[in-house]
């Protein structure tokens, strides 16, 4: 084997294992923005089961708030709609629905003494207000996951391996403008 033989294939062998490096890494960003996403979903289907439970506590004391009670539970199917099936924009728009919802009850809650002495509401507040903030906090941790994924699949060389391989953009979990701002449950209470 000639000399010029021996570096075509040395060449070649370094071009594949930077392929399969380049290849590789693709891969991790794509599982990191599908494990992000996960960590979402678990905090939605928590709040998503105990959503039934404060709409019930409150359905004791506010029995003329019906209306925001029903807004507050069709909000909560439209998130688990767009949560089963993965459609980010419209978690979006659904997560702005359900936190107006419950702002709007939480507020309402302010005319019911009995409402915010009871143990289970206090409880069922406080709780829903972590997963609230639990969310927000995954929810930052996935836009950067899904940011360096698109990042990378964008930038060359990784574009080749990426557009071969069909590696897809994943989407931003955006919310309106009105979502942005920050629902402080605790203040509604005070």
């Amino acid at each position: 084997m000639s000399l010029t033989a021996v570096i075509v294939i040395v060449v070649l062998v370094l071009l594949g294992a930077y392929a399969v490096s380049l290849y590789n890494g693709l891969v991790r960003l794509k599982h990191g923005v599908s494990k992000a996403w996960s960590n979402i979903d678990v905090l939605l289907k928590q709040r998503h089961d105990e959503l039934p439970k404060l709409v019930e506590t409150c359905k004791q004391y506010m029995q003329y708030e019906g209306s925001t009670l029903e807004r507050v539970i069709a909000a909560r199917s439209a998130v688990a709609s767009a949560r089963e099936q993965q459609d980010v924009s419209a978690l979006g728009k659904a997560e702005s629905g359900l936190r107006a919802g419950l702002g709007q009850l939480f507020a309402l809650a302010e005319n019911y003494p009995e409402l915010k002495a009871n143990d289970s509401f206090q409880h069922l507040q406080q709780r829903i207000s972590g997963l609230e903030n639990g969310i927000a906090d995954r929810r930052e941790l996935y836009n950067e996951a899904v940011n360096l994924n698109n990042v990378r699949i964008e930038q060359f060389p990784d574009v080749i391996i990426a557009r071969m391989f069909n590696f897809p953009a994943a989407e931003l979990l955006v919310f309106s403008d009105a979502e942005k701002a920050d629902v402080d449950m605790k203040s509604l209470f005070n």
